[in-house]
């Protein structure tokens, strides 16, 4: 499978500005890249960038899985993990204020 992009300097400040306006102040993102199955019936690994921050004692982390292609989830521990019901969005705004969204539901629950 070919290399996944890096996030775009656009991308990363579309992200900043979610955040920000989500919480209220600046929020300190980090980029790392994490491995993940793409596609659900081969057992091949693709190198994703990923935007991970902390907040609120919650853990966050956003692949770019393609050219706008994105996934999330939230943790609390490595065996407390949550995503959302979509697989893949193809809008980086949807998909971290879904995730945002998501964290907020599983908090009122």
């Amino acid at each position: 499978m070919p290399a996944v992009p890096d996030f775009t300097d656009q991308e990363l400040h579309e992200f900043r500005k979610i955040l920000t306006s989500h919480y209220g102040s600046e929020v300190e993102i980090q980029l790392a890249d994490c491995d993940l199955v793409l596609q659900p019936e081969s057992e091949e690994t693709t190198g994703c960038p990923t935007v991970f921050w902390h907040q609120d004692g919650t853990n966050f982390v956003v692949f770019k899985t393609g050219n706008r292609a994105y996934r999330a989830q939230f943790f609390y521990t490595p065996h407390e993990q949550y995503g959302t019901d979509t697989l893949e969005y193809p809008s980086l705004t949807s998909c971290v204020n879904d995730i945002l969204e998501t964290r907020a539901d599983h908090v009122r629950e």
